[in-house]
C-alpha cells in the first residue's frame, strides 16, 4: 500500500475528534450515490420509453412506405418484385382511407386499411398481435357471408362488439341513388381483433381485404407498398436509394420521418432530465470540497510534520486526491448498483402504470443500457475528482513552519 493511500484511508476512518468531518464525508457519499442513482434511473426510463415506442411503432407499421402519386399502381405484383432486395425482407400492398364504424348505439371514426392477409405478416407483427379470430378470415369468405373486418381491441371495446358481430362502415365516397348521392356504406362482420399495445392503432384501426377497401374507398387498386427491412436502422438509407431509383412518380417515406417529432421530443426530454438531475452530483461534489477543506484545516499539523519528514508536495496532494476519489467512487458505485436494481425491478413488475389513451403505452418501461451506465459512472467520478483539486492543492502549498507555529 502506498504512503498517500495509507494516510488517506486513515483519515477516512472516523475518530472522536474528526466526527464532524466524517459526517460531512458520509453526507458527500450519500449525495453522490443519490445523484448517480437518479441519473441511472432517469436514463433507463427515457431509454425504455424510446425503445418501447419504437418497438410498438415498427411492429404495427412497415419500415418504409412507397406511395403512388396520383393513380394506384398499375402492376402491384411487378412493383413488389422490383422492391425486394437483400435489405428488404418483406413487401405488401395496402390501401389507406378513413370511415365511420357504427354498432348499435356506438360509433367511432376509424382508419380503414386494406391489406393482403397473406403478405401483411411479412411487414408487420399482425400475426403476433391477434388476440381473437384470424386475419386469414378476411379472404375466401362464403358466398352468403358479409365481408370481414379485423378491429383493434380497444376499438372493439368502444363499439361493444366481438368476433361474429356485425358493424356498419360509412365512408366519404358517394354512391348515386334515386334520391341523389349518399355516402357509401356497408355491413361488415368482425372476424378478429388485434392488440399491438400501441393505443393509436388499437383504438382506431380497422383492417379489411384489398377488394373490400377498393370498393369502400373507390380505389382502382393498391396505392401504397409497405416494406420490411432486415435492419430497421437502415430505413433512411433505403428510403434515399428508392427515391433515386423510382423517380418522381412515387413518394417514399420511412418510419423515422413519420415519427420524427415524437423522437425529437423524447430526446430533448432525456437531455433535460439528465442535466437537471446531474445538478445533484454537482452539489455532492461541493460537499466533497467542503469536507476536504475542513480536513486540511484539521490536519495542518500532520501535513507540516509529514513535510518536515521529507514528504513532497506531490505526496501531500495525492493524499487528499485519493481521499476525495474514494468518497466519489463509493458514492458512484453504490448509486449505480441501486439505480440498476431499481430499474430492473420497476421494469419487470411494471410498477408504474399509465393510461394508454393518454401516453400510448400502458406502463413506464426501464431499459438499462451498459453504455449509458458507463458514461454516468465515468462522468460522476470525473466530477468528484475535479472537486479534489482545489483542497489538495491548498494542502500541498501549506508552509510547514507557519503551520507548526500556529499549533
Amino acid at each position: 500500500m502506498s504512503l498517500p493511500w495509507f494516510i488517506a484511508r486513515r483519515y477516512l476512518t472516523a475518530r472522536r475528534r474528526q466526527a464532524f468531518i466524517s459526517l460531512i464525508s458520509a453526507v458527500s457519499v450519500l449525495g453522490v450515490g443519490v445523484g448517480v442513482m437518479a441519473l441511472v434511473i432517469a436514463s433507463a426510463l427515457m431509454t425504455g420509453v424510446q425503445g418501447e415506442l419504437r418497438d410498438r411503432i415498427v411492429g404495427s407499421t412497415a419500415h418504409v412506405f412507397v406511395n403512388s402519386v396520383g393513380a394506384p399502381f398499375d402492376n402491384p405484383a411487378a412493383l413488389g418484385a422490383r422492391l425486394h432486395g437483400p435489405d428488404v425482407v418483406g413487401v405488401a400492398p395496402a390501401i389507406i382511407g378513413f370511415g365511420l364504424l357504427t354498432a348499435g348505439g356506438s360509433q367511432s371514426f376509424v382508419t380503414l386499411k386494406g391489406i393482403d392477409p397473406l403478405l401483411e405478416p411479412d411487414v408487420t407483427d399482425i400475426s403476433r398481435a391477434m388476440t381473437d379470430g384470424s386475419i386469414v378470415a378476411l379472404v375466401n369468405r362464403p358466398p352468403e357471408a358479409k365481408d370481414g373486418v379485423v378491429l383493434g381491441a380497444d376499438l372493439a371495446r368502444t363499439l361493444h362488439v366481438g368476433v361474429g358481430d356485425v358493424v356498419n362502415v360509412v365512408t366519404s365516397e358517394l354512391t348515386p341513388t334515386l334520391t341523389g348521392f349518399v355516402p357509401h356504406q356497408r355491413a361488415l362482420q368482425v372476424v378478429g381483433t388485434f392488440r399491438y399495445g400501441f393505443y393509436e392503432f388499437d383504438s382506431s384501426y380497422a383492417l379489411v381485404s384489398l377488394p373490400t377497401a377498393e370498393d369502400l374507398l373507390n380505389r382502382g387498386g393498391p396505392d401504397s407498398m409497405q416494406l420490411r427491412l432486415a435492419n430497421l436502422n437502415e430505413a433512411p438509407a433505403v428510403r434515399d436509394r428508392l427515391r433515386r431509383e423510382l423517380g418522381q412518380d412515387y413518394e417514399v417515406s420511412d418510419w423515422t420521418q413519420l415519427n420524427a417529432p415524437l423522437y425529437s421530443a423524447l430526446w430533448l426530454e432525456k437531455v433535460a432530465i439528465s442535466a437537471t438531475i446531474g445538478l445533484i452530483v454537482m452539489v455532492a461534489a461541493l460537499n466533497i470540497v467542503a469536507s476536504l477543506v475542513l480536513l486540511v484545516m484539521e490536519k495542518s499539523r500532520d501535513i507540516a510534520i509529514l513535510r518536515t519528514m521529507g514528504a513532497t508536495s506531490r505526496t501531500i496532494r495525492r493524499i487528499f486526491v485519493y481521499q476525495g476519489l474514494a468518497i466519489g467512487l463509493a458514492g458512484t458505485l453504490s448509486g449505480v448498483i441501486l439505480g440498476v436494481l431499481v430499474s430492473i425491478v420497476a421494469d419487470r413488475y411494471h410498477l408504474i402504470q399509465l393510461p394508454g389513451d393518454v401516453y400510448q403505452i400502458t406502463y413506464l418501461p426501464f431499459r438499462v443500457q451498459p453504455i449509458d451506465v458507463t458514461f454516468i459512472f465515468v462522468a460522476a467520478v470525473a466530477v468528484c475528482l475535479l472537486a479534489t483539486l482545489y483542497p489538495s492543492r491548498q494542502a500541498a502549498r501549506l508552509d510547514p513552519a507557519e503551520a507548526l507555529r500556529n499549533q
